[in-house]
């Protein structure tokens, strides 16, 4: 494994970001490094994105492994001479190091690794909030290549480099979004009296929905409802007519999810009705909770401690959402969080990969490989 190569690839990657569905520079990119040594690929799945087949021996035994190749939509303040030429456009979470991973994996099993199967390796596009993984599954991904099982990891700056977790059962949570729309007549701000006062109404609402996750479910049910985005007003002697809310909820059970939808609703309604005005809330479900499979997990575990890691089973899931929940869904595997700090927390405008993580990610990988095509 060329060590250098890989972070020179992650640092070109993190220089030259790219959002989802619109990868095709690192589509590109990947696709030559494939085509490199000789591996079969596709882009069958989606338009960004591409799909390495490696087979070797007799056994038909397959299984997939993914990484993410995404940015997301913010600046880039890491400051590195590998900094995003992209404005508004930035590797916060770290794909670029999973996308330089799973390319080393790729070289490694064409060269020098011997296994009785085939590895199928997944560059999936647009896994921030746009569902990339379900698309290549609706596209035919597993029906092509029917994976009997299949393996992710996250870069996790919580634990340091050489360090891995994971856990069965749920590990990351259902990611919701909702999006609150207040109407009124508006009117002038030393009037109130002749308005409904919509500013009054969207700020009971923030207040209210932050109380739902502790009264709404059973005190041991994680969940939990944030409010991101607020906007209402444009003048300092005017009551809006209009105020929208945005936020996202998560949580872990599909019961929790749909109580989740119905109080946020009924929240929204009551305090505008009380207030005389309208309102209309769009409850969108993005994720499922993401699942890990028994004996996937257990694997990946023992896959960490033969690449030299320290490896433990975590004690608690992340409420932060991954879209490899929908592979999880149709394929058992296991989804792990490999250590990256030092460094800044992910979707942080200073986060930038930590290279040191990179030779632990693709000897995980590798050892997964050897452990279910041996």
């Amino acid at each position: 494994m060329n060590i250098n190569e890989l972070i020179n690839i992650r640092r070109h990657l993190h220089a030259n970001p790219e959002l989802g569905y619109n990868e095709f520079k690192t589509t590109e990119l990947i696709t030559e490094y494939l085509l490199k040594y000789d591996i079969q690929i596709t882009h069958e799945f989606c338009e960004t994105g591409v799909v390495g087949v490696i087979s070797k021996g007799t056994s038909d035994r397959m299984i997939g492994l993914r990484a993410d190749i995404d940015a997301l939509p913010m600046q880039d303040r890491s400051n590195n001479p590998w900094v995003s030429l992209y404005p508004g456009i930035a590797h916060a979470c770290g794909h670029d190091g999973h996308t330089a991973i799973l390319l080393g994996v790729a070289q490694e099993l064409a060269l020098n690794c011997e296994f009785d199967g085939t590895v199928v390796l997944i560059f999936q596009p647009a896994e921030e909030g746009l569902a990339g993984a379900r698309r290549m599954i609706e596209n035919g991904l597993f029906e092509m290549f029917p994976c009997s099982s299949i393996y992710a990891l996250h870069n996790w700056p919580e634990l340091k480099v050489g360090e891995l977790m994971t856990r069965t059962g749920p590990i990351m949570a259902a990611g919701d979004i909702f999006e609150i729309e207040i109407c009124g007549s508006g009117g002038h701000a030393a009037q109130p009296h002749l308005t409904q006062d919509i500013t009054l109404a969207m700020g009971e609402i923030v207040v209210m929905l932050n109380t739902v996750t502790s009264r709404a479910l059973h005190p041991c049910e994680p969940a939990v409802i944030t409010i991101t985005q607020v906007e209402c007003g444009s003048s300092h002697n005017m009551i809006p007519s209009t105020a929208r809310i945005i936020g996202t909820a998560r949580m872990f059970s599909p019961k929790a999810q749909d109580m989740l939808a119905s109080r946020i609703h009924d929240v929204v309604m009551k305090i505008a009705e009380s207030h005389g005005a309208k309102a209309h809330v769009n409850y969108i479900r993005c994720y499922p909770a993401t699942i890990n499979h028994i004996r996937e997990t257990l694997l990946s575990i023992d896959a960490g401690k033969m690449s030299g890691m320290r490896t433990a089973e975590a004690g608690y899931p992340a409420l932060t959402s991954e879209d490899f929940s929908f592979m999880l869904e149709k394929r058992p595997g296991a989804y792990v969080w490999l250590g990256s700090g030092p460094c800044a927390p992910l979707h942080h405008p200073e986060f930038d990969f930590n290279d040191d993580a990179i030779e632990h990610g693709v000897s995980w990988f590798l050892n997964v490989v050897k452990s279910e095509l041996a």
